[in-house]
Formats: structure tokens, sequence, C-alpha cells
């Protein structure tokens, strides 16, 4: 079990080190390196590593399209991993993902699935803490909807 959970945070470690570089500025490489953890950890890997890193590699596509594909992965992941028991951490990824697939629709001229979208950010945004990831997402989900209205 030891092993296994050390396995896991070196998963988690390696997507936090390729978000800080798409934070960085450097979405070549954090594409790459998410690429790469993307064939390693495949389709059937743990969920939340999948949702975590298909909601940062769609933040380095250059097309909409693609964007969108991420975040569709991302979304179908954390819903592999949504049950009556999940965690907060899994809950609060919600708000963000739905967001995120809102702006892609945006992007593709498509404002019904963006308003979709963005209803169930909103619905799912009491799952966030009165922190500063929060605070933003939920400025962000009002910034889109007045963009939408």
């Amino acid at each position: 079990m030891e092993r296994q959970e050390a396995s896991e945070d070196a998963v988690m470690t390696r997507i936090g080190q390729a978000v800080m570089l798409l934070h960085g500025g450097d979405r070549e490489e954090a594409r790459n390196r998410f690429g790469d953890l993307w064939t390693e950890i495949g389709e059937a890997g743990d969920a939340l590593h999948r949702c975590t890193l298909a909601h940062y590699m769609a933040d380095t596509q250059d097309d909409p399209g693609d964007e969108l594909a991420w975040d569709l992965r991302a979304l179908t992941a954390a819903d592999g991993t949504a049950r009556p028991d999940a965690s907060p951490a899994v809950r609060a990824f919600y708000p963000s993902l739905h967001l995120n697939l809102a702006a892609d629709y945006v992007k593709l001229q498509r404002p019904e699935a963006a308003r979709l979208h963005l209803d169930r950010a909103r619905a799912a945004a009491d799952a966030l803490g009165d922190d500063g990831y929060g605070y933003g997402v939920r400025v962000a989900i009002d910034r889109l909807a007045r963009r939408l209205a």
C-alpha cells in the first residue's frame, strides 16, 4: 500500500511540475509532459489523475476543439470518481470543469451549450471553499455569465 501511495504522489507531483511550466508560460513543454503522462496513465488509469491531467492539458491546446476534447475527458474522469462519499477535492473540481467547458463552447460559438455548463458550474459552486481558488472560480463564473447575457 505504501508503494502505491508513493507512486500516486509521484504522478501528482509530475502533474504539478507540468502545471508550473504552464503557468510560467511554457505551454509547449507543459503539453509535452502532460502528453507523456497521459500515455503512461492511460484511459484506465486513476480517475483523479486523469481528471487533473486532462483539466490542465486542455489549457495547453491551441485549437478550441482540442481544448473541448480535453475538458470533456476531464469531466468524464471526474464523473468516474463521483460517488456519494467523493472527497471534497473532487466535488470542488466540478465548478471549474463546467466553467472551462462553458468557455470552450463560447469559443466554438455554441452559446446554448455554454449556458448549460455555466448553469452547472453555478450549481456546483457551493462545493468551493472560501479561499483564493474558490473566489477566483466564482468571479470567472460571474464574468462569463455577463459575457453570455
